[in-house]
């Protein structure tokens, strides 16, 4: 691919390098796992860059097509069409060469062959920290977006893709639930969330569920059975218990067997899986992801230093990127007690 895209006027609906530009061109990538509203955030960045006459190129397949080169322009028209759309259209993906300074390196010498001194990152936890690892090396200036559907990105309030995340679990309890009434059966649902119960906390609220399993605290097979066991006694004779995936739970299979042999009960498994990636955004994560494209362009505009574009009490602010890759993110425990407290 050359280095130079094709002339493109501002006329055509955004700001090609044949455009007169104030700043230099920016970068931008989306990087580890897809989160639902990625798009929306690269099509905010895209033609807010178009109205500062700012062009900006995307780099295919996250940090491995950055160390790789395989960048393409984007114009206001290419980002036509994308905002209801699920996943990333530049693609994604996990680069081991990407955790070497070496292969950061390379990275960093492709964006300087064609003058890009500025990158956007869209992207979850570990991306940001590689993003930050990035910027200190190489001296690139980064604007990391918080995209995980896990919500586990310090510093942040909400990332982009949790709500579409939690609404499409919570579409399919409401559904398993119907199931469950109408045959009085305990269902275990596991959801995503290796490392981080957030979406299993919320589905939990929102499914009325009677139990919830998290990364966050140790499994207590005997509570889970004595709260079911409880619930039956007092007339209830469906119940859902919802699990996070990942080994620090051991997953929903040591729940729904323990359930079965203590109770007696045939306790039915559901994993919902990588269902709750894909799919077309919620309306709030079409804000969001909008709200913090175009958030990420004013700061490179300003000549902020890198930052993490962060939703706090409902404001998008940045925050140093050093200063928001030293917070953790941590889980709200009380709201397990409220998951308990509504199912009695």
């Amino acid at each position: 691919m050359n280095d130079k895209p094709e002339t493109e006027s501002l006329d055509s609906g955004g700001a090609g390098p044949g455009a007169t530009a104030a700043n230099g061109p920016i970068g931008i990538l989306t990087a580890g796992g897809d989160a639902p509203g990625m798009n929306a955030a690269i099509r905010a960045v895209v033609r807010a860059a178009a109205n500062a006459e700012v062009y900006v190129f995307g780099f295919r397949r996250g940090y491995d097509g950055l160390i790789k080169d395989l960048a393409e322009p984007l114009s206001g028209r290419s980002v036509a069409n994308i905002v209801q759309r699920g996943g990333t259209f530049l693609e994604t993906s996990r680069s081991d060469d990407f955790r070497s300074r070496e292969g950061r390196a390379r990275a960093a010498n492709n964006l300087k062959r064609r003058g890009i001194d500025t990158l956007i990152v869209v992207g979850g936890e570990g991306s940001i920290v590689g993003a930050t690892a990035f910027s200190i090396e190489t001296g690139v200036r980064v604007f990391a977006v918080p995209a995980s559907i896990d919500n586990d990105i310090p510093a942040t309030d909400f990332s982009i893709g949790f709500d579409t995340a939690v609404n499409t679990a919570l579409d399919a309890i409401d559904r398993i639930r119907d199931t469950a009434f109408a045959y009085e059966r305990v269902f275990c649902v596991e959801v995503m969330g290796r490392d981080s119960g957030f979406i299993a906390l919320e589905v939990a609220i929102g499914g009325g569920a009677e139990a919830v399993v998290v990364p966050e605290i140790p499994l207590n097979l005997d509570d889970i059975c004595n709260r079911v066991a409880e619930s039956h006694r007092r007339g209830k004779r469906s119940s859902i218990i919802v699990v996070s995936e990942g080994p620090r739970t051991g997953g929903v299979m040591p729940v729904a067997a323990a359930l079965t042999e203590r109770l007696k009960v045939n306790a039915r498994v559901v994993v919902l899986g990588h269902v709750q990636r894909g799919g077309a955004p919620t309306a709030r994560d079409r804000l969001l992801a909008s709200r913090m494209g175009i958030e990420a362009v004013k700061a490179i505009l300003e000549g902020l230093p890198s930052s993490l574009i962060a939703e706090v009490r409902g404001e998008i602010t940045r925050i140093p990127l050093v200063e928001a890759a030293t917070r953790s993110r941590k889980l709200d425990s009380s709201l397990i007690d409220l998951v308990h407290q509504l199912s009695t």
